[in-house]
């Protein structure tokens, strides 16, 4: 084997490790925010413990779907062949805007048009968006916390292109 061929194989190693990582600390920070501000919604009044827990743990599913499919969409249009240790900064940028665009989408349809789910007076709500203020938190706190703790990168290097 080359060095050539053992840097290409390090570099997938790094990139790979790094988007497992980003789905276990979403995974986590999602559960624990859903599990958090679920109370500034109705069902915590109005529904059962098993519909809570099911809220909860279906929610956290979709997270991760969103999750996912931003950094990876993220990724695709701005990502380098050297990421994470090149373009961070830009990824996560762009992965937090689309995840906050799909939440604000997503609350819209679903509290105001589809009606599924409602919020409880004590939600504090975004006035020109008319969308919670934790569910657009979640997705601005949630992925940049996970994905600084999947990429292992230094602050100071995320819009700097690569380590030193």
């Amino acid at each position: 084997m080359t060095a050539n061929t053992n840097g290409l194989q390090l570099a997938e190693a790094s990139w790979l490790s790094a988007i497992r990582r980003y789905f276990i600390y979403s995974a986590i920070g999602h559960l624990l925010w859903e599990s958090a501000h679920i109370p500034l919604y109705t069902i915590w009044v109005e529904g059962s413990w098993s519909e809570i827990a099911f809220a909860v743990v279906h929610c956290t599913g979709g997270d991760l779907l969103i999750a996912m499919s931003t950094l990876l969409l993220s990724l695709f249009i701005v990502g380098g062949q050297a990421w994470p240790t090149t373009r961070a900064g830009a990824v996560i940028l762009l992965a937090v805007v689309l995840g906050v665009s799909y939440t604000v989408f997503s609350e819209w349809l679903n509290i105001v048009i589809r009606a599924a789910r409602a919020y409880r007076d004590i939600m504090p709500v975004v006035p020109v968006l008319d969308a919670g203020l934790t569910p657009l938190l979640q997705w601005m706190v949630v992925p940049s916390v996970a994905y600084l703790l999947a990429i292992r990168l230094p602050l100071s290097q995320l819009f700097s292109g690569g380590r030193k």
